[in-house]
């Protein structure tokens, strides 16, 4: 009989700690998903937007170029998945397999023909950063997504780590101490024929704390890890900055283009000392100021030259639609389903199991499984109160407690423990200065407590009810942040274009670009 008791509590402890350390298992898990996806989304988002650039305004070179596009954005999303891929090198090798098409395509237009092999290309990707054609853009456009992507990275990485700490929580194993005041808290007081009384909370507390003792060991690294979660959410999250990172790669290739055609005499004159390779003139012509200016202003399809200026009132509104609709790139106020407001939502549910390592004896003995009234069971028989010491949690604490001895710590958990301690070593290793960065306003400009948002009109990025445009969305974590809400159909993709990264669907949460580009083709139009 007592060995049926034993197994009977047994398994039901280490059910009621499994149904705990669930829903915490399954918000990280959830989360993880939710922001795999997300990055998966926001990476085709702006391959899509490089692609239209380079077809619409560098069409000589677009085809050639759209491999190294779909690479370079193989390359981060793996990055972001966890792999050994070097977001630096990847850029680099991103421009030094460009370079020789916009040499031969661009810089000198007709020179193709009369190279000899691929001597001329494996020269000139081999020497671009000593020729260095496109200036300080590389570099720029390296930094920015190594330090955006970076914080993403890890962010994945410490959902994995938490995936795993909750892993071997719930396959704890409980002592035959524990199981010996298990079964003397929940059966022995049907000896006695009280098989409705209650254990007392003290009792029940103090046995928990030393059953759960070396759980309770991971309370602090675990408070740590936590923080490191919010720090690297806001450090990625953060004022768009992944978002940003992501949508300027379009805008850091177009001024790294426009830079090599500006600079071509001298880009041609220091290949000629390098690779020494050019056998013949070029048949085209070196593009003048102005024609390397008129391409600054992209869409997708190509803008109306000087000399169709008399048409160009009537079709500038159209244009401006087309941009508008197509490229949405000023963040609206009312999308509930951004980076920005899934890493909110996560943030919020995060909160509220900072202390689940210390928490969790008080949840076991929590609701209908003890009393704390005149009447209760306190190991040895009905007690008006429990008048032991109710000890504190950790092993160390349970040298004084009176009902579970504990002697060692369990190796697991001591093993899990150590490896959490060494992620937030290595996470605050990688970035010193986590801690610095200012999170976000708790509540942007048009929102409110409730979460819901002003109204807005068409250039905040909001469809209007009557625009006959059918709405667009994408999977996301639920409002309960357990699940994933399935949208609607996947944007129109180019079939010629196949993208590297799967695209999720919907409209993504971007930048104040639009306003920049709105503005410089309103100054294209003045000027030509």
């Amino acid at each position: 009989m007592e060995e049926s008791y034993q197994l009977a509590v047994k398994r039901e402890t280490l059910h009621n700690i499994q149904s705990y350390s669930y829903e915490l298992e399954h918000l990280i898990s959830g989360h993880s998903d939710a922001f795999h996806d997300m990055f998966q989304y926001l990476l085709s988002f702006s391959q899509g937007h490089l692609s239209s650039l380079l077809e619409g305004s560098y069409s000589a070179v677009s085809r050639q170029t759209l491999p190294h596009v779909n690479q370079l954005f193989s390359s981060l999303s793996l990055y972001l998945r966890g792999a050994n891929v070097s977001v630096e090198a990847a850029v680099h090798q991103f421009f030094n397999n460009i370079f020789p098409l916009v040499y031969m395509r661009l810089i000198n237009p007709g020179i193709e023909g009369s190279m000899m092999g691929n001597e001329m290309g494996d020269c000139l990707r081999m020497t671009r950063q000593d020729v260095n054609p496109f200036g300080p853009h590389p570099d720029v456009m390296a930094q920015k997504l190594a330090g955006a992507l970076g914080a993403g990275r890890q962010l994945v990485l410490a959902l994995e780590e938490g995936l795993e700490v909750m892993n071997v929580t719930q396959h704890a194993s409980l002592s035959k101490e524990c199981v010996k005041g298990l079964v003397k808290m929940v059966y022995c007081s049907h000896c006695r024929g009280l098989t409705l009384i209650k254990p007392c909370v003290g009792y029940c507390l103090n046995v928990m704390r030393g059953c759960l003792a070396s759980v309770s060991e991971l309370d602090q690294p675990w408070r740590r890890y936590t923080s490191l979660l919010e720090q690297l959410t806001h450090g990625m999250a953060g004022h768009h900055s992944l978002e940003l990172a992501l949508l300027g790669v379009r805008e850091n290739v177009n001024e790294a283009l426009l830079y090599a055609q500006l600079h071509g005499p001298l880009i041609t004159a220091t290949v000629d000392k390098v690779c020494g390779l050019s056998t013949s003139e070029p048949t085209g012509t070196q593009p003048t100021s102005t024609e390397v200016a008129t391409s600054t202003v992209t869409s997708s399809s190509p803008l109306p030259s000087a000399a169709s200026s008399q048409a160009l009132p009537e079709q500038w509104p159209g244009q401006i639609a087309h941009l508008r609709n197509s490229f949405p790139l000023k963040p609206s106020k009312n999308n509930k389903h951004s980076l920005r407001t899934l890493s909110r939502e996560f943030l919020v549910y995060l909160q509220r199991y900072k202390s689940f390592f210390a928490a969790l004896p008080e949840m076991m003995c929590d609701g209908e499984n003890v009393v704390d009234d005149s009447t209760c069971w306190g190991g040895d028989g009905v007690l008006q109160s429990y008048n032991g010491k109710v000890v504190g949690i950790g092993v160390h604490a349970q040298r004084q407690n009176p009902e579970v001895k504990v002697r060692t710590v369990d190796p697991s958990m001591a093993e899990v423990k150590e490896r959490l301690e060494h992620f937030n070593q290595e996470t605050q290793e990688k970035f010193p200065k986590l801690d610095q960065m200012d999170p976000w306003d708790e509540l942007g400009s048009g929102e409110t407590e409730e979460g819901s948002t002003t109204d807005c009109d068409d250039e905040d990025g909001c469809q209007a009810s009557g625009d006959g445009q059918e709405k667009e969305s994408h999977e996301v974590v639920s409002s309960e942040g357990l699940g994933r809400v399935p949208g609607g159909d996947n944007p129109q993709v180019n079939p010629s274009r196949p993208p590297s990264v799967r695209v999720i669907g919907g409209l993504p949460s971007v930048s104040w670009n639009f306003a920049l580009l709105f503005a410089g083709l309103c100054l294209q139009w003045i000027l030509f």
